[in-house]
């Protein structure tokens, strides 16, 4: 196991991470509730018995089982040999006091006294004023910290990166962040910027989807092609894992792992994880397979918003983006629940009424209007 600073702490984070977010299910669904716990524990113990330190949770995994599972599987001295993250389910909060409610609960799901690193969880530029300052739950997490509930604050993070840098600048008390990284995500939500802005503040990153939800482990033909061609031989898991492992400032890369074969992968591959090893020509190959994933991208948008806003409120952009992700990556599925879980009903494609404002002020000239109703069929 290869270990890690971890930001400004007096403390090395095992490289690779446990994510608990894609237990083993009985039912073999992602996310299920249905958890099979025996295997679960097996896998969790195995991967600390092989030097994992970092083991990460939320309250909503599973529907809430993830963290009684972990609990659970870090008794009988585990708990001891780890760093246990978890996060306060930030859209769930109504007022300051559901900042104690929900820590002292998930403290008793977990069966500890306390959690090493809490994370406001998936803040983005709306909820970080209306949520997190509103409820003044910086205060909350400042008296958290002062009698030992909690040892370091953080956040994880899902919007764009001027979101970003607000929030990174908005509070002292952050001692990491968790951030969405890897090949193909080098300038979509905190990005590389973001990544390098928290580094150089002192903040600890965690990576979450190295491998975009198991997409870059699982390419298409031709891209598989392309690794399988590669000298280095490395499968297309490797190839992601290993280049963020070459970023510096990163801290842990987070894997949730739903089958024994991949702790035992993931622990072979991160034995030789270290900054430098990404060579001239594995970038060569990684930019190659970027222009072919950017090749499948249907409707030409740019993301400028020059097409914003929207008399309807129709947010033009983010239907093109989830629309172009799941014909990029073959994933109508994944295009699907984002679709639902980042856009109001009144944000959707289905909300156009054809009304064309929006095509006059479109540099690429995108029958915008033409584009909604398919929009809409695909992901709704």
């Amino acid at each position: 196991m290869q270990y890690r600073n971890f930001g400004k702490l007096d403390w090395k984070a095992s490289a690779l991470g446990f994510g608990c977010m894609r237990l083993p299910s009985a039912d073999g669904l992602h996310g299920s509730p249905n958890v099979d716990e025996a295997e679960a524990t097996r896998m969790l113990r195995y991967a600390i018995d092989h030097g994992v330190n970092y083991v990460d949770t939320a309250y909503p995994y599973h529907d809430g089982n993830s963290e009684l599972i972990v609990g659970r599987a870090l008794k009988d001295g585990y708990r001891n040999k780890v760093r246990l993250a978890t996060k306060l389910p930030t859209w769930m909060v109504q007022g300051p006091a559901d900042f104690d409610l929900f820590l002292n609960e998930q403290l008793g799901k977990l069966q500890t006294d306390h959690i090493d690193f809490y994370l406001i969880h998936s803040l983005n530029k709306a909820w970080w004023p209306n949520i997190v300052l509103k409820h003044d739950l910086l205060g909350q997490a400042e008296r958290a910290l002062a009698d030992g509930r909690i040892r370091h604050l953080g956040f994880s993070f899902l919007d764009d990166y001027p979101g970003f840098e607000e929030i990174v600048n908005g509070s002292d008390l952050w001692s990491f962040c968790q951030i969405q990284y890897n090949y193909m995500d080098t300038e979509n939500q905190a990005g590389t910027r973001g990544l390098k802005l928290a580094a150089e503040k002192g903040l600890a990153v965690v990576v979450m989807e190295p491998l975009m939800g198991g997409r870059l482990a699982d390419p298409p033909p031709a891209i598989r092609e392309m690794i399988a061609a590669d000298q280095a031989r490395r499968s297309p898991a490797q190839l992601a894992l290993d280049w963020v492992w070459d970023q510096p400032e990163v801290s842990v890369v987070l894997s949730s792992m739903s089958t024994m074969k991949q702790v035992v992968d993931n622990l072979r591959i991160v034995d030789s994880a270290r900054v430098g090893m990404i060579t001239e020509a594995d970038r060569a190959l990684i930019a190659r397979i970027r222009e072919n994933y950017r090749s499948r991208i249907t409707i030409p948008c740019t993301q400028c918003g020059y097409c914003m806003p929207c008399p309807n409120d129709v947010n033009i952009p983010v239907n093109f983006e989830l629309f172009n992700y799941a014909h990029t990556y073959d994933d109508v599925g994944a295009a699907r629940f984002r679709y639902k879980f980042v856009l109001k009903v009144g944000q959707r494609a289905g909300a156009c009424i054809d009304c064309d404002t929006c095509e006059g002020l479109c540099p690429q000239h995108i029958p915008i209007s033409d584009w909604m109703p398919k929009v809409a069929e695909l992901l709704a």
